[in-house]
């Protein structure tokens, strides 16, 4: 942390009648942002937040966590900020993370607690003036799966003719996107980013860059979770008991199609992304991961008549 930063920190706290302690590294994102844990008197704690403002800006940021607590959801409170150098107090939420309670806890339970934020992120979430999950914003994020994964990972990158099929595809995904009720989207909405607090209603973070897009969309991050894989029969369950909450109008074949589809794109993204993640930025860790959303890919690929004539597209390169 800079001396700048450190400055900052204590001074924002001594006016609240608070010394600073020292400061502890807490476990980032794939971003440049940067979090530090400082130690209050009396045994409180606040994360302080280092954005580097060239790299990533914050105003979305506290947009999205005025947004979210508008809506009796519990983003961390901002105590205090510079946007003009990327600096944040926040409320201090805890590391207990919902990867960690789903392997020592029940399941149904931690899960309907989880349903009851993303009911009310659909319902009551105001996103007039969100960016729009457009056609192109989805689109862009399928190419990171031919340009970074095929073409930098694989080394395999699609033919003229592949790449038109490959174009049929993305177009039955956005299409399928499209006809989804549009709601607020976190886009990152996995177990990891989801703060088990004791009983109470989940602490969400890391929502800087949601958008209004299809109402399946954080559904289908927390079900196709990175680090915990569900049985296919659990996640219809699952699948269920939301549109039961959020769309009980639209069919159970319609629904289930938007959730499996939804997280086909979402899932050809992540396996993009996690090659960029490698290639670009020198973050190797993420590749351990892909082979889990290579399966998803697989099970939802041949699952659907419309989409099985693509399954030799894809699995010779998963």
């Amino acid at each position: 942390m800079s001396e700048g930063l450190q400055q900052w920190c204590a001074e924002q706290l001594a006016s609240a009648g608070q010394a600073l302690l020292p400061l502890e590294q807490v476990a980032g994102d794939a971003s440049f942002r940067r979090y530090f844990r400082a130690r209050l008197e009396g045994g409180r704690s606040v994360i302080v937040m280092d954005a580097p403002p060239e790299k990533e800006d914050s105003r979305p940021f506290v947009d999205i966590a005025g947004r979210l607590s508008t809506a009796g959801i519990h983003a961390p409170q901002i105590i205090a900020c510079d946007l003009t150098r990327g600096w944040m107090l926040l409320e201090d939420l805890g590391d207990r993370l919902y990867k960690q309670a789903f392997e020592e806890g029940d399941s149904e339970a931690l899960m309907t607690q989880i349903f009851s934020v993303l009911e009310r992120q659909a319902r009551d979430v105001d996103c007039r003036g969100m960016p729009a999950y457009s056609a192109e914003k989805l689109q862009t994020e399928l190419d990171l799966f031919p340009d970074w994964y095929l073409a930098r990972e694989r080394l395999a990158p699609f033919t003229d003719a592949e790449h038109f099929q490959w174009q049929e595809l993305c177009a039955l995904l956005l299409h399928n996107a499209d006809e989804q009720p549009q709601v607020f989207v976190h886009r990152d909405f996995h177990s990891c980013n989801l703060m088990y607090l004791d009983g109470e209603a989940p602490g969400v973070i890391d929502f800087q860059d949601a958008v209004r897009g299809p109402i399946t969309y954080d559904l289908m991050s927390i079900l196709l979770d990175r680090y915990i894989a569900w049985p296919r029969s659990k996640l219809e369950t699952w699948m269920e008991a939301f549109r039961a909450r959020v769309a009980p109008t639209t069919s159970v074949q319609e629904w289930r199609r938007w959730c499996d589809w939804m997280g086909l794109q979402r899932n050809l993204k992540i396996i993009g992304i996690f090659a960029r993640l490698s290639h670009r930025d020198g973050k190797n860790g993420y590749l351990g991961l892909i082979p889990r959303f290579a399966d998803y890919v697989r099970d939802v690929v041949n699952r659907y008549p419309e989409l099985q004539g693509y399954s030799p597209l894809l699995e010779q390169r998963l």
